[in-house]
């Protein structure tokens, strides 16, 4: 599998950001959404996991790329994700191809930090 660029592609529109806690610690959490997200080594995806900088980027298709990043604080993890439109030709139409996956996205999320909490607190 390719790795993602680390860098966002100076045009990249963000999208969607949401974020959540999780009551456990930053490496455990950074692994498990690891576990989850991680694709096949066939798969087309670009596809970066840090485990220095509790970062984790998936980049696919020609319009998407999705960020985690957990970040420690006293109670556990601040998890963050961001959903950016990285189009280099018609940006607009990233937009709306993602439609359903950013409509879709705050209650995918949730249901990933339910998992995580049921799993790891």
């Amino acid at each position: 599998m390719r790795e993602a660029p680390r860098q966002r592609p100076a045009n990249a529109e963000l999208l969607v950001t949401l974020a959540g806690h999780v009551k456990a610690r930053p490496r455990a959490v950074f692994e498990a959404i690891d576990a989850r997200l991680r694709p096949a080594e066939t798969s087309g995806t670009l596809y970066t996991a840090d485990p220095f900088a509790f970062l984790i980027i998936a980049q696919g298709g020609w319009w998407y790329r999705g960020e985690y990043r957990v970040v420690p604080d006293q109670y556990g993890s601040h998890v963050e994700h961001y959903i950016l439109n990285v189009a280099q030709r018609a940006p607009l139409l990233g937009r709306l191809t993602g439609r359903s996956v950013l409509r879709n996205a705050p209650a995918e999320f949730e249901k990933l930090l339910r998992r995580l909490r049921a799993e790891l607190e």
